[in-house]
């Protein structure tokens, strides 16, 4: 399973969900950093240093991001917000579970379509 780092904007429930699932999942809030406005880069590195794939609605500041540190952390999972916290925890699951490796990677999730 993997080792993921949530920041702020990742409610609760998903991650509970991925917890649930197996992941080993640290929030922004339990590594003391939520509400102090921490910019992108330095929460990357947070994750970097911890050796913890990032999980994040921002999509476009930490898909540049990426392209910024040429793949230098141990992964990045952008999300569509999801209102529906299982489901969202689940497309994440299948996806990193399919991989050998999160490291390098930015692994994007949308939100299933309804039909």
């Amino acid at each position: 399973m993997a080792a993921f780092y949530t920041d702020e904007n990742i409610p609760l429930p998903v991650v509970e969900a991925l917890r649930s699932l197996g992941h080993d999942v640290v929030t922004a809030f339990e590594a003391g950093h939520a509400n102090q406005r921490i910019a992108d880069p330095a929460v990357l590195a947070h994750a970097v240093g911890a050796d913890r794939a990032l999980v994040t609605h921002n999509r476009r500041d930490f898909i540049k991001l990426h392209t910024a540190v040429a793949g230098a952390h141990a992964g990045i999972v952008v999300c569509s917000v999801d209102a529906d916290s299982v489901a969202l925890a689940s497309r994440i699951d299948a996806r990193v579970t399919a991989l050998a490796s999160l490291s390098g990677q930015l692994i994007r999730i949308d939100r299933q379509q309804s039909t």
